[in-house]
């Protein structure tokens, strides 16, 4: 049999005889000998984490200075083409945006060719406007009647005007024909006259139907004017350039 410890034999000399030893609490120690263990194992855990995710950041640390001049010389030649590839893209945008203003400039002279075109008579043209017919049965109208109605369009908007199979320019005059009729740039027009004229409709319409306006005093003459307002009026006329 083993000796009884010291505190046992000092417990055991000042009892009683006949009085039992006290059961000791031999479960508290073991508990609290597991919980020392599992608070080693969880500090040995934490250390194993800490060291692995300070690896990554002590990698320079610990490397050769040959090797962080390798890695610094891959990194300067990562960076220069990176360098490089913005300055390709930048020229690209440049190039790009260039073409573009290139390309607007071209568009907008076009338009403006095409309008002036027009506007002298050298292209066709289309676009709402009214039709005017004028009949004068008895063949009283002068020159200075179809000169008048003219500057009547003119002056309410008219943009491009065609009087018969003439294209009427800023050079257009009107004149007698020795043999009757009138004659519009050398060109005889026939009866009824027909003027085509692009421009806002009931502008054009409301201007030559006012009190004192060219319906009016084409009736005063003997001669009657209708007017018809269109979504599309297509002039093919021109002038020589």
């Amino acid at each position: 049999m083993s000796e009884p410890e010291p505190d046992e034999r000092e417990t055991a000399a000042a009892r009683e005889p006949g009085e039992r030893a006290p059961v000791r609490p031999r479960g508290r120690r073991l508990a609290g000998r597991l919980v020392i263990g599992v608070l080693c194992a969880v500090l040995g855990f934490a250390a194993t984490a800490e060291v692995r995710s300070n690896d990554q950041s002590t990698k320079f640390a610990t490397a050769r200075q040959d090797e962080l001049v390798g890695i610094l010389g891959d990194l300067s030649q990562r960076s220069e083409r990176l360098r490089g590839d913005i300055r390709d893209l930048e020229n690209t945008k440049a190039g790009l945006e260039r073409d573009t203003q290139g390309q607007t400039a071209v568009e907008d002279a076009r338009r403006r060719a095409a309008t002036y075109g027009m506007l002298a008579g050298t292209l066709p043209a289309a676009g709402p406007g009214i039709r005017l017919t004028i009949d004068d049965p008895r063949g009283r109208l002068r020159a200075e009647d179809l000169l008048d109605t003219l500057e009547e369009l003119r002056d309410a908007g008219a943009e491009v005007i065609q009087a018969d199979d003439v294209r009427v320019g800023v050079s257009t005059y009107f004149a007698d024909a020795a043999s009757g009729g009138v004659v519009a740039d050398g060109r005889l027009l026939t009866r009824p006259y027909v003027f085509l004229v692009i421009g806002d409709p009931h502008t054009l319409a409301t201007a030559l139907g006012i009190p004192g306006g060219v319906l009016q005093t084409l009736r005063n003459l003997g001669a009657r004017g209708a007017v018809a307002q269109e979504q599309r009026i297509v002039i093919r006329a021109v002038r020589s350039p």
